[in-house]
């Protein structure tokens, strides 16, 4: 095939999808699902993440499929272009959460109070703490448990400031709430 009659096949192929021609998208896919595939596991290096990321560039895809333009570039370039926005994504998901989870790991509070009324008084903290949800109980835990200044929370788990004053106004909030439920 010449990259003329290519060129002629793509566009008729664009306009279809665009006109959201679901046998065109079809076509699309049994053209280009290798070739997402294929960058998605080259990017991710995993199999299972390179489905899941294939998967969600043709749903993508046939979403914005009004987007598409005629003469802006080929259909696989467009594909592509998705697959490597989808897997940046799913990267920094994967950081964020990291993140998290790590920050988590350090604050962990250890249990082992000699007073037994203490002991009880923990174990409803640590239980009203994890009703919070995360990244709240997290963030609470850092800024009071280990007295954390809230610019430096944010920068530990990568969020906005805004987003941790907000966390921990509300934490708190709930906490006292659901405290002053249980305490006679």
């Amino acid at each position: 095939m010449t990259e003329t009659a290519y060129q002629t096949d793509d566009s008729d192929l664009l306009t279809r999808v665009k006109a959201g021609d679901e046998h065109a998208f079809a076509e699309l896919y049994s053209l280009h699902g290798r070739l997402v595939h294929s960058v998605a596991l080259r990017l991710l290096g995993n199999h299972h993440d390179a489905e899941d990321v294939t998967q969600q560039v043709f749903v993508s895809a046939w979403k914005s499929r009004d987007s598409l333009r005629e003469g802006a570039g080929s259909l696989a370039g467009w594909l592509v272009t998705i697959t490597r926005r989808r897997c940046a994504d799913l990267a920094a998901t994967r950081a964020r959460t990291s993140r998290t989870e790590e920050a988590a790991a350090a604050v962990a509070v250890p249990m082992a109070p000699a007073d037994p009324a203490r002991a009880v008084e923990k174990v409803m903290l640590a239980h009203t703490l994890a009703t919070l949800g995360e990244p709240r109980t997290t963030i609470v835990r850092m800024a009071v448990m280990d007295d954390r200044r809230h610019e430096d929370i944010a920068e530990t788990l990568g969020l906005p400031l805004g987003t941790v004053k907000s966390h921990i106004r509300r934490g708190l909030l709930h906490l006292r709430s659901r405290l002053e439920e249980v305490t006679p």
